[in-house]
């Protein structure tokens, strides 16, 4: 079920929309979106959109899920942060291209919900924090890459500071309700960033981020 429409999803959204790295269009044709959204709405999982989850807290649109890993450049062994769980979907395409991604959540009963779905996908490569996330998590540090899927004001230092050297961050950085995505490499002179593309995701909130 959902096989057909997972597979013209990736065609359409992602390939049309010039995503090419091949294990990222694979991860994404392998992952089941619609166990990742509440019942009422799995019919909608393929669609061309972000999606409701709840708490004031969205599933990303397909094409920036895909997008946004690509610019991780994950090659199969890295440590992986990410920041805002949410529905947990965008950590399991991650686990499918890493070693080990680690997720932090701030709200207790989606980070709850997410666990629920990996265990019963068998997804034992991801371990969930409750947490600002704007901490990071510094006691699984550093990371070789990291991914904020919240849209921040600026780029929080502890994230900076969980970053290896020639590690890669993505993270939507601009106003409260619009945003730039970014790629940021950390280098020895400091983190060269590159913009992608204008995005709208939820708040960044936390103490190094949007108050609530």
């Amino acid at each position: 079920m959902y096989g057909k429409e997972r597979m013209r999803m990736v065609e359409d959204q992602i390939v049309a929309r010039g995503v090419t790295d091949e294990r990222v269009l694979s991860a994404m044709r392998k992952v089941p979106r619609h166990e990742f959204l509440p019942e009422g709405l799995r019919g909608m999982a393929y669609q061309d959109s972000a999606l409701p989850l709840g708490e004031a807290q969205t599933i990303s649109q397909p094409y920036m899920v895909a997008l946004m890993t690509s610019l991780l450049e994950l090659k199969g062994m890295e440590r992986v942060l990410e920041i805002g769980t949410g529905s947990g979907y965008q950590a399991a395409i991650l686990s499918e291209l890493c070693g080990k991604v680690y997720t932090v959540e701030r709200i207790k009963t989606l980070a709850e919900r997410a666990r629920t779905i990996f265990d019963k996908l068998g997804y034992k490569g991801v371990a969930i924090k409750v947490y600002d996330g704007t901490y990071g998590w510094k006691e699984m540090g550093p990371f070789d890459a990291i991914m904020v899927t919240a849209g921040a004001p600026s780029v929080p230092e502890p994230l900076v500071e969980q970053l290896q050297e020639g590690g890669r961050m993505v993270i939507p950085v601009g106003e409260r309700y619009g945003q730039m995505l970014m790629k940021a490499v950390k280098t020895a002179g400091g983190m060269v960033i590159e913009k992608s593309i204008p995005c709208v995701f939820v708040p960044l909130i936390g103490n190094h981020g949007w108050k609530e």
